[in-house]
């Protein structure tokens, strides 16, 4: 297929963005000079308990077991007194600030990130929370964050697809939250499972055990022209022009996929340090591949929600010692590579958990947190955001943010300036209305970058 032909019977579906994919230019240019090129984003699904790991409460210790001040808040099931955390928190690094003792190496990190005290969300329940964290919307039907990434910036490797999803089953929300949705096909983010290790099980049917690449190509050369008559015949065919895109994308992983996602050809002292859990694989293949010039990669900690401890809190550390280790181990591996500046590393949950007690009476143990909307924590480091600070606050007792409330829009907005994106000029025309991935709203946070 050469480019004219490219030009005359597929290039009126995809506009701009698309002959940039097509004809292989596959980066374009930002806005505005960025500071990132690319984001790696680790999903802590289920509910990350912000007083047990980043944000210390000491009013929690002396108040603990007595009713929280004020008018009984209504929570999403009924929640009892204030409760203590069962883990200490201590100063780390030169900045001083507190982490919890669950996560000790991120903690010998910790001036690499800024800690965002004082997230909100709207929803309490996780599948609309966990899209409007994903997608900036808490209904289906939104393009993803790596799905507006890659539309705006494309990709820097022709090979690989620019949004690619590890995770070994499937969250709550499912592919939507990955989803490229009224944006074209081409965005969509790919999936692979990375409870396997290699890349023969991690991408099925990656590599053709039947044709040789000659036979490939011959089949893919009919194949194109049978294409550009269909094409030349009923005109634009959007969702056509993205399979053929795909299929092109496919054809070149052959040969370039395996390789990334084979970790074996690291060392094994740096496999080591990165565990044998799905999610330290995880943290490791996405280090190969933004440096390999993949523009997003999602991490996604586990099947469902295992984060979301509503029957015993103490399930957080057996869940922090398989994400610490990682990620500090990411954040070394970046900078020892030259990728730490230029890669932005985002730690987030879809909300919070409440300071009280659940008491529901449908725990097993009874010490246990529900869902908190109004307050929660999340992390960013590299790309130019500021290290070793605390942003914002939640009050005494760690349940509301008060103190420059960050909403997950805030959040995409202050992500997309890093990548040299204005994000109220990334924008799709779809329905009759301009959509963007902040909505209507977002405010780029400039107290954290630098």
């Amino acid at each position: 297929m050469n480019r004219r032909d490219v030009l005359k019977y597929m290039g009126g579906g995809f506009g701009m963005a698309g002959f940039a994919g097509v004809l292989g230019a596959a980066s374009r240019a930002p806005h505005f000079p960025a500071k990132a090129k690319h984001v790696i984003f680790l999903y802590l699904n289920g509910g990350m308990s912000q007083v047990d790991t980043f944000d210390p409460k000491p009013e929690l210790d002396k108040h603990h077991g007595e009713p929280m001040p004020g008018p009984k808040i209504k929570t999403d099931r009924a929640s009892g007194n204030l409760m203590k955390s069962p883990f200490a928190f201590k100063h780390c690094g030169k900045s001083g600030l507190e982490v919890s003792e669950i996560f000790p190496k991120v903690g010998e990190k910790i001036d690499d990130f800024c800690v965002i005290r004082s997230m909100y969300t709207d929803s309490g329940n996780h599948e609309p929370s966990m899209l409007m964290m994903n997608c900036g919307h808490g209904l289906p039907g939104r393009p993803s964050m790596g799905s507006w990434l890659t539309y705006g910036l494309g990709s820097e490797n022709k090979n690989l697809p620019g949004f690619v999803v590890l995770s070994p089953g499937l969250p709550v929300g499912g592919s939507q939250l990955w989803d490229s949705a009224f944006l074209p096909a081409e965005f969509q983010g790919v999936q692979v499972h990375n409870e396997e290790t290699l890349p023969e099980k991690l991408v099925q049917n990656i590599r053709n055990t039947t044709l040789s690449a000659a036979e490939q190509e011959r089949q893919l050369s009919l194949l194109d022209k049978l294409n550009k008559q269909y094409l030349a015949q009923l005109g634009k065919q959007p969702q056509l022009e993205a399979s053929i895109q795909s299929m092109e994308v496919a054809y070149r992983m052959q040969m370039e996929a395996p390789e990334v996602l084979d970790i074996r050809k690291e060392p094994e002292h740096v496999r080591e340090r990165y565990g044998e859990g799905s999610f330290g694989r995880g943290c490791l293949m996405a280090l190969r591949m933004v440096e390999k010039g993949v523009r997003m990669v999602q991490v996604y900690f586990g099947n469902f929600q295992p984060w979301d401890s509503h029957d015993d809190i103490l399930i957080h550390a057996k869940l922090a010692a398989a994400a610490d280790a990682p990620i500090a181990a990411l954040i070394e591996d970046l900078k020892s590579r030259g990728l730490f500046d230029s890669t932005v590393v985002l730690i987030a949950s879809e909300f919070g958990r409440t300071p009280m007690i659940q008491n529901s009476g449908l725990e097993k143990v009874g010490n246990g947190r529900d869902h908190n909307v109004p307050g929660f924590t999340a992390l960013v480091a590299g790309g130019g955001f500021k290290g070793g600070i605390a942003y914002g606050a939640t009050d005494d007792f760690g349940f509301k943010a008060v103190e420059k409330r960050v909403h997950p829009h805030d959040l995409h907005a202050t992500v997309l300036n890093q990548m040299g994106i204005d994000h109220t000029r990334l924008t799709y025309r779809y329905s009759g209305r301009d959509y963007r991935l902040t909505d209507v709203a977002g405010t780029v946070i400039k107290d954290i970058i630098s």
